[in-house]
């Protein structure tokens, strides 16, 4: 019997081109910056978890697609994440 029914964010790769994909819809400010908050909300909104919005920013740096400021208040796109939408 189950009474969850599985995340589809529960694969990590899946998550982070969830989370570029959202990244990607949101309107970059000042120097290509896009505020954590611009992408955690959405992210939470299609279903996610909060560990698994962490999960995906970590597996999304790993990949070399965003970089995360030191203050974790914005993301940017990499040169190399710039192949996933050409």
């Amino acid at each position: 019997m189950k009474f969850v029914e599985p995340s589809h964010f529960i694969d990590p790769d899946h998550a982070a081109r969830k989370l570029i994909e959202i990244a990607n819809a949101v309107e970059a400010v000042q120097d290509g910056r896009i505020y954590i908050e611009r992408v955690n909300g959405p992210f939470l909104d299609e279903g996610g978890t909060p560990d698994q919005f962490r999960s995906a920013r970590a597996r999304a740096m790993s990949l070399g697609w965003l970089w995360l400021h030191e203050s974790g208040t914005y993301v940017k796109f990499t040169p190399a994440d710039a192949e996933l939408f050409a």
